[in-house]
């Protein structure tokens, strides 16, 4: 099994990613309010490239079941419903809806990814259920940080370093590429202290300087949940296995 980091979705076109299984990382904030979506019962996440798209696709579905979320440059988009707060999407809000989500990251990588065999999102809020969805497909994987302006961004790649080290607990079998082996060594270095290093971070100064220390905290959080937003048809929808027809991972 080996693993590939991208420390930025511009390093790679779409094709790239074609029969892959790829892992999108956006820590602060897309890929932690994605799963917090999906657990507190959005029916979909319909992740897009553009504003222009997010308000086009919005028009036309499930009418008033559907809601408009994201941001720019951290700021809620003048006429969306939500921003990207992962605190926003309570289940009093989200149930029932799908979302058309934009961010000026995190749904920019979803979107390049898209023509990859599997498709999942990783934060910390869900790491360990991932790596055992990982472990058990037992096939080659691309970590995509999302990055902050198709920049390297710290928190992305410790947390690709921390999902890393996951897997290996369970498979020992890993041929790791340099990246990958670079963003093991991060997470050694700055993933002790999640909330320190979020802190420290350049995202997460900006996010502190606009109020949303609470997002930190929130982000910050390892194993807050057992689900795996999993790309199909599109969207991003809850991952089951059908074996059992529950979600996979388990909650530590």
């Amino acid at each position: 099994m080996k693993i590939n980091v991208l420390f930025s979705p511009a390093t790679a076109d779409e094709l790239y990613f074609t029969g892959k299984t790829t892992v999108v990382i956006d820590v602060l904030r897309a890929t932690t309010t994605i799963v917090t979506a999906l657990q507190n019962g959005a029916k979909e996440i319909v992740p897009v490239a553009t504003v222009e798209f997010a308000v086009k696709i919005s028009g036309g579905m499930f009418g008033g079941q559907t809601l408009l979320g994201g941001e720019r440059n951290t700021k809620k988009i003048e006429g969306f419903a939500l921003g990207n707060s992962p605190l926003e999407y309570t289940e009093e809000v989200v149930s029932g809806k799908a979302i058309v989500l934009y961010t000026t990251n995190g749904t920019k990588a979803i979107a390049k990814a898209k023509f990859s065999e599997t498709l999942v999102t990783c934060s910390f809020a869900n790491i360990s259920s991932v790596a055992s969805f990982l472990s058990g497909l037992n096939k080659d994987v691309e970590i995509v940080c999302a990055g902050r302006s198709n920049n390297f961004s710290m928190e992305d790649s410790v947390c690709a370093g921390k999902l890393i080290s996951e897997i290996s607990k369970l498979n020992e079998e890993l041929y790791l590429s340099d990246s990958a082996k670079a963003s093991v060594a991060l997470n050694k270095s700055f993933g002790k202290n999640i909330l320190k290093m979020l802190e420290e971070s350049e995202h997460g100064n900006i996010l502190l300087d606009n109020g949303f220390e609470e997002d930190l905290k929130y982000c910050s959080k390892l194993n807050s949940s057992s689900a795996i937003p999993y790309f199909t048809g599109n969207v991003l929808k809850l991952y089951t296995d059908n074996k059992n027809s529950s979600q996979t991972g388990k909650e530590n």
